[in-house]
């Protein structure tokens, strides 16, 4: 399996790799189903009967890994087109990204990662020539920063986070639009700080499972995939338990704990679900996983499509649903969706090489000839 060519039209599906693919479109569900709480508006952990089930569901499995797994893919696409184009072609593009997350969460949603992305991945172009080793050392530091400089001011990094989006049935879409579009600014500044070294961790590590051809010939890598496999359950596993402990606790140092378990341990489980697909990658034994390669070839499409259908069902300019659900039935209408994104997503392919963000994205970082 060789990498992709050199060229601004779309790789061929001949010459991608499974993984990376595979593993977006399985993040792009998660995220979904993790981001089905703020779209709908229910208050974490306030659940009963089957609500309190699903949530249980979400935090061990869903939440904070999945979004670990598409930040390093991130991290594994930006060191790609470091070796296509070098800086110019990366910084073209992370500025046509900036552009589309700000629209983005000032039209439909305010929880838009795309900008966020855009910001902290500028700081990979001085790892342009960096190694694997390298990348590692380089995320390791970065997250070991972050998690002492949280520990240190928890108080003031908590309270910088991005609060849910607040709407009610009297508002108008102008109002909502109207709001976001005072609040994009000081809310990047505000992600970007709190989350920039967690993220560029995130981003090294990607390029690190990128440039030591993990992501590409998983069959020649089943070692290092089995110490993914194992190191990340035993991090993960024990960390999201405590999550769901903290979870249901009223304290705000709970809160605090929460989040560091959450980021943490959603990378260590993140770690071993990339392990773990991996390994059934190398033998041949993805089955229907294989279906999810789809939607992660139109990640981009899917995530912005997902922010409308969301937004339309439970925000007042649609149907109204907000804060009338609780996380199951929410839930479930995440996973109807993000498998009928699939489903889709497979069949559109059939017919067209490329999506529509992600033919205008490279339209514009490439140029219209």
């Amino acid at each position: 399996m060789s990498r992709p060519a050199t060229s601004p039209s779309a790789t061929p599906p001949a010459e991608r790799a499974p993984l990376p693919d595979v593993l977006r479109g399985l993040a792009l569900l998660g995220i979904l189903c993790v981001n089905a709480q703020d779209f709908a508006g229910y208050a974490e952990w306030t659940q009963h009967g089957v609500d309190w089930g699903a949530q249980i569901v979400i935090d061990l499995l869903l939440n904070g890994k999945f979004i670990s797994v598409f930040a390093m893919l991130f991290g594994a696409g930006a060191f790609t087109l470091l070796e296509r184009g070098s800086r110019g072609l990366l910084l073209r593009r992370l500025a046509v990204l900036l552009v589309v997350g700000t629209l983005h969460y000032v039209l439909v949603w305010h929880g838009d990662i795309i900008a966020n992305y855009a910001v902290v991945g500028v700081a990979l172009v001085l790892l342009e020539q960096a190694r694997p080793r390298l990348l590692v050392l380089v995320g390791v530091l970065s997250g070991v920063g972050w998690v002492l400089s949280f520990v240190g001011s928890v108080g003031g990094l908590v309270g910088s986070r991005r609060l849910p989006e607040v709407v009610s049935a009297g508002q108008s879409s102008l109002d909502i639009l109207s709001a976001r579009a005072h609040q994009v600014l000081p809310a990047l500044g505000s992600v970007v700080g709190f989350d920039g070294f967690w993220l560029l961790a995130l981003f090294c590590f990607g390029g690190a499972l990128y440039r030591s051809g993990v992501l590409w010939w998983p069959e020649q890598h089943r070692p290092a995939l089995k110490w993914l496999l194992a190191l990340g359950l035993g991090v993960g596993l024990p960390l999201n338990l405590l999550l769901a402990f903290f979870n249901t606790q009223s304290a705000y140092s709970a809160e605090v704990w929460g989040l560091l378990a959450r980021l943490v341990g959603g990378l260590g489980l993140a770690l071993a679900y990339i392990g773990g697909v991996g390994l059934l990658t190398a033998s041949g034994k993805l089955g229907g996983l294989t279906w999810f390669a789809a939607s992660g070839r139109l990640a981009l499409s899917n995530y912005l499509a997902q922010s409308l259908i969301m937004t339309t069902v439970f925000y007042p300019y649609g149907l109204n649903l907000y804060g009338h659900w609780g996380a199951f039935r929410a839930l479930l209408l995440a996973l109807a969706l993000g498998l009928a994104q699939v489903w889709a997503s497979n069949l559109y392919l059939r017919r067209f090489s490329t999506g529509p963000a992600e033919w205008l994205i490279r339209k514009l970082v490439y140029g219209w000839r």
